[in-house]
């Protein structure tokens, strides 16, 4: 990263209804993802003073931590991607022409929207069978596993929304390639 830090800013949606739209689903999932890392937390919290302190034995708190965890980074993606908070190396888009640079946004974008929605596809795929087949975890808790998965189709279709979005907007010219000037 050039100088230690980014120059790139949180995605712009300019008067655009769609990158509005986008941005406040975004928004909402990142607030929704920091309750669930809330919500972790105080399992583990209560997960201490039940086994430590009252001496008792835990059934569930493990395994809903884990999930609401992984759940949380799922559901987080498209507010990180939003606020360009992915690893950014930007030394390739600062040294390029104003046109090579666009054309390097736009090859990227596309690229990682394929990316992510094979893993959308796959994601489904993998929650409908759990739904299908009424898997459930094997543990005492036996949480019916389509649950904690939902969050696999859901994360990267918001992500898959929000790159799309980025994608909207450079074209448009809402938004500079890479947030650059």
């Amino acid at each position: 990263m050039a100088g230690g830090h980014s120059s790139a800013s949180a995605a712009h949606t300019g008067g655009n209804p769609f990158l509005k739209a986008v941005a406040a689903i975004s928004t909402l999932a990142g607030w929704c993802s920091a309750g669930m890392i809330v919500a972790a937390v105080a399992i583990t919290c209560q997960m201490i003073v039940v086994r430590f302190v009252l001496n008792g034995s835990t059934v569930w708190q493990t395994e809903a931590v884990i999930y609401l965890v992984i759940a949380a980074t799922l559901i987080g993606l498209p507010y990180v991607q939003r606020l360009r908070g992915h690893v950014n190396v930007d030394l390739i888009p600062i040294s390029l022409a104003p046109r090579a640079r666009f054309a390097m946004a736009i090859l990227t974008a596309v690229l990682s929207i394929i990316i992510v929605g094979v893993m959308l596809f796959y994601g489904y795929e993998f929650w409908h069978f759990a739904w299908d087949r009424g898997w459930r975890s094997d543990t005492i808790w036996g949480v019916r596993l389509w649950i904690p998965y939902l969050s696999i189709p859901v994360g990267f279709g918001l992500l898959l929304l929000q790159l799309v979005a980025d994608l909207v907007a450079v074209l448009t010219r809402v938004d500079k390639p890479f947030g650059l000037e």
